[in-house]
């Protein structure tokens, strides 16, 4: 009963329901899907996905830039590190887009001085996506995106409710214009929102301490 009291106080919330509206996001040339609301996406170099049906509400979704692009006379694979961004999905299909990207230094170029990811709607209408671009750690960092992505999740506690992202903090924590913290939302926003930035180490002593009380 909490958890759907808890999802009809959040604005970017919806409600799901067995009429519930979709829409399909794209990806357009060279563009990789990779995570969707912590999800791998399964694909392959011989049959990639290259679009998702998404249910109205907030979604998370990582992607990447993975083509070919000229080197002088010869052809090389650009690969960029994972970009992640939040979608809102409202019944309006969407295609992923970046400019144009043909040769080395026009591509490594782009992304080093910040990449302008965007959505084109069928209408022809665009919104600038807001990406944050993941940093893995170590070699073969990389290899398991649904680990980074999680690991992202786990350090700004965003998780997932019915399927939805939700970002805790801005639903737990409200700053105002003079920098005035608020604690906000209910009990279990806020142990939700602690406990999937607790480490390993606390997230064990936690149980063991909830284990050894009685809460009846």
């Amino acid at each position: 009963m909490k958890k759907c009291v808890l999802l009809t106080s959040l604005a970017i919330m919806v409600f799901t329901t067995a009429g519930a509206q979709a829409a399909t996001l794209s990806t357009s040339k060279n563009i990789e899907l990779l995570v969707v609301d912590g999800k791998k996406v399964e694909s392959s170099f011989w049959s990639p996905t290259e679009s998702v049906e998404l249910a109205d509400g907030k979604h998370q979704v990582v992607i990447r830039f993975d083509g070919e692009v000229k080197n002088g006379s010869k052809n090389t694979i650009y690969t960029t590190r994972p970009y992640l961004f939040d979608v809102n999905v409202a019944d309006k299909d969407a295609t992923i887009v970046l400019p144009t990207l043909t040769t080395l230094s026009q591509t490594t170029a782009y992304f080093d001085r910040g990449a302008d990811w965007a959505l084109e709607y069928t209408d022809g209408s665009k919104e600038v996506l807001k990406t944050v671009e993941l940093q893995g750690d170590g070699f073969g960092s990389y290899s398991n995106m649904e680990e980074l992505v999680a690991k992202y999740n786990s350090k700004h506690g965003i998780v997932f409710e019915q399927g939805y992202a939700v970002d805790l903090e801005q639903v737990a924590v409200k700053v105002d214009e003079a920098g005035k913290i608020e604690i906000t939302g209910d009990s279990l926003t806020q142990l939700k929102m602690w406990y999937t930035k607790a480490s390993a180490k606390e997230k064990k002593a936690f149980k063991i301490w909830a284990a050894e009380h009685d809460f009846n």
